[in-house]
């Protein structure tokens, strides 16, 4: 279960500020998948990361009873003066994870080669899109945060993505942010409207996908 206890956050611009969430109260449940959904700007990205802990509320708090992942693919974590395999090993000691099977099993999903004792800097956004999901697969999360994840690589290498992350959601929830409706249908059960410092709540989430839609007309 993660729980948001009068959550609120803004951002301070130029001449106003741009309120995020406003006192939010809610719960994402346990053995259900969400999509969370919103027009462009409403912070959709942002609640992720708060979620993920990598941001943190202005006031209220966020409380988790499971082992949540960072958003999927997500990449900006890595210290760019280490290697992949250095990033690797630092990630997995920080979840207490077996480094040598990590580092096997991200090495072999990656297929960076000898790239892997490279520095990060010194990669493309597309290899260390592949270094940061092989790395999201190789740890076994309660809840996986998905945003706007795109295709990385071939396409052999997109079919191996789509059969690990298939794979991991079989026993982990989701929640998941994404401008296609038809993927948020695929994978989640139940649906969040982002809008207006707001979360509303919906069990069905085809209810959130209509709600979503005329919110946009």
């Amino acid at each position: 279960m993660i729980k948001f206890n009068n959550v609120s956050k803004h951002f301070k611009a130029r001449h106003h500020k741009k309120i995020i969430l406003d006192q939010v109260n809610v719960v994402f449940e346990s053995g259900y998948s969400y999509g969370l959904l919103g027009v462009n700007g409403a912070g959709k990205s942002t609640s992720l990361s708060m979620i993920a802990g990598t941001l943190l509320p202005n006031s209220g708090r966020i409380t988790k009873n499971v082992r949540v992942s960072w958003p999927l693919g997500f990449a900006n974590g890595f210290h760019h003066e280490m290697t992949g395999k250095e990033n690797l090993n630092f990630v997995a000691r920080v979840y207490g994870e077996d480094v040598r099977r990590v580092g096997r099993f991200v090495e072999e999903f990656a297929e960076l080669g000898d790239y892997i004792n490279a520095p990060v800097r010194t990669y493309s956004s597309g290899m260390m899109a592949r270094l940061a999901f092989g790395l999201s697969m190789a740890i076994d999360f309660d809840c996986y945060l998905i945003d706007e994840i795109t295709s990385v690589g071939d396409a052999r290498f997109q079919e191996r993505c789509k059969v690990a992350f298939e794979h991991r959601r079989a026993n982990s929830d989701i929640i998941m942010v994404s401008h296609s409706m038809d993927t948020i249908k695929d994978y989640c059960d139940k649906g969040m409207l982002l809008v207006d410092g707001r979360i509303i709540v919906y069990n069905d989430v085809e209810h959130a996908i209509e709600a979503y839609y005329r919110l946009n007309r």
